[in-house]
């Protein structure tokens, strides 16, 4: 039993510079036995080199999990049918990974018999608290260990003396050009922060993108795809069946080649600063169009507002960290239940990072009445003359205003 009431921690580590310092800091601060856990939520890099890395600093019990599919159909393609949308710009790529990560953390401390669990988010940042509220909502004693919290490691500088004291490899920090930003990446997004990015009257390098090709390199001719939904999710593009990871995977190849995606935002974070960032977010961007299209064909007006008025606090819930809260699942509920009409196609074109809908269409549940909406005659399916009392009707608080005014 080590002093501090901790003999086993699982990390979420990804084999970098950060989360092995962290796993040797908990090794001596705590005198614990470690337990790392690398998910595979589609960041496109190799995963596996993390095993050889824990393996050389001794670590006994490895977990590295591909958790694309469960990513996508379990958080990504939920959340988008509720069109979420935090602050009128970002498709949190970021927020929408770190429930499964703690899920999976959790589960993790429970079949290893772990005390605690540990993440390397700083305490500057969004991460921490979405990690530790998705913790708590599934496994509300546990431990949380933030090393950011605690040391004084706190620059890269320190990072790197730290590593070479202690012989921990960092060749792999040392190695080639490191990029000077902070990345995040999975199946719906890459995001960029610090460096120039730290001015928001910078403009980003060109050489900062990594998933899209400039609007202005993009192919001189429109790429165009047709989107089939089931129940509000793509199942298919151009009839070709695809999972949910494999839906997202071709949008972000199809769309980055077409210079899409690309956003440069100044947000709020939880935590109470103001941060600039920029993502890409090609499949996002193309999903989030096609599916509004899709639901302007075959949802109710009212239904299709109210769910409008709703998802600014949908997506400020997963933003701030809450999706294992009653709120969200209460809120996904009635969002599902409206989705149970949004079936049909979708098609997109594609053109020089523009995403524009080149048309829609559902055979079963279209609300579009072409016989009542016609600029032709419509052979009686709608009387003209009954505007005139609908209007006086809606007038008439107006009107009684307007001559107590008078």
């Amino acid at each position: 039993m080590s002093d501090s009431g901790i003999n086993k921690v699982v990390l979420a580590y990804s084999g970098g510079l950060d989360t092995s310092v962290i796993l040797k800091w908990l090794e001596d601060t705590y005198g614990c036995e470690v337990v790392t856990f690398t998910a595979d939520v589609g960041q496109g890099e190799e995963v596996e080199p993390a095993r050889a890395k824990a393996e050389a600093m001794g670590i006994k019990e490895i977990y590295i999990e591909d958790l694309r599919e469960e990513f996508a159909r379990d958080y990504v393609f939920p959340m988008f049918r509720a069109n979420a949308i935090y602050e009128g710009e970002y498709l949190l790529g970021t927020s929408i990974a770190r429930p499964l990560i703690a899920k999976r953390l959790v589960e993790i401390a429970r079949e290893t018999g772990a005390d605690a669990i540990s993440h390397g988010a700083t305490g500057k940042g969004n991460d921490q608290v979405r990690f530790e509220l998705g913790a708590y909502a599934l496994m509300p004693d546990v431990k949380i260990i933030a090393p950011w919290r605690e040391w004084d490691l706190l620059s890269r500088k320190k990072l790197m003396d730290y590593a070479e004291q202690h012989g921990i490899d960092v060749d792999f920090a040392r190695a080639g050009k490191k990029s000077p930003y902070s990345m995040d990446a999975n199946l719906l997004h890459i995001s960029y922060e610090g460096d120039i990015l730290e001015d928001p009257w910078a403009e980003p390098e060109e050489e900062m993108w990594r998933w899209s090709v400039s609007p202005e390199a993009a192919p001189d001719e429109p790429t165009y795809l047709i989107l089939s939904y089931e129940k509000g999710d793509i199942v298919a593009i151009d009839g070709k069946a695809m999972s949910a990871s494999e839906v997202m995977e071709y949008l972000n190849r199809v769309g980055g080649d077409n210079g899409v995606g690309r956003d440069d935002i100044v947000e709020n974070r939880y935590v109470g600063m103001k941060s600039r960032g920029c993502y890409e977010t090609p499949a996002g961007t193309i999903m989030l169009k096609a599916h509004r299209a899709m639901e302007s064909l075959t949802l109710d007006r009212n239904a299709a507002h109210q769910k409008d008025e709703l998802m600014p606090r949908y997506a400020e819930i997963i933003y701030n960290g809450y999706w294992w809260s009653p709120e969200r699942e209460m809120l996904q509920a009635a969002i599902d239940q409206t989705q149970q009409v949004v079936n049909g196609d979708v098609r997109v074109k594609l053109y020089k990072g523009n995403v524009m809908i080149a048309g829609r269409r559902s055979e079963s549940n279209s609300l579009f009445d072409e016989s009542i909406a016609t600029f032709e005659d419509d052979e009686g399916a709608y009387d003209q003359k009954d505007a005139e009392g609908f209007i006086k009707l809606n007038a008439l608080r107006l009107r009684v205003a307007a001559r107590r005014r008078t």
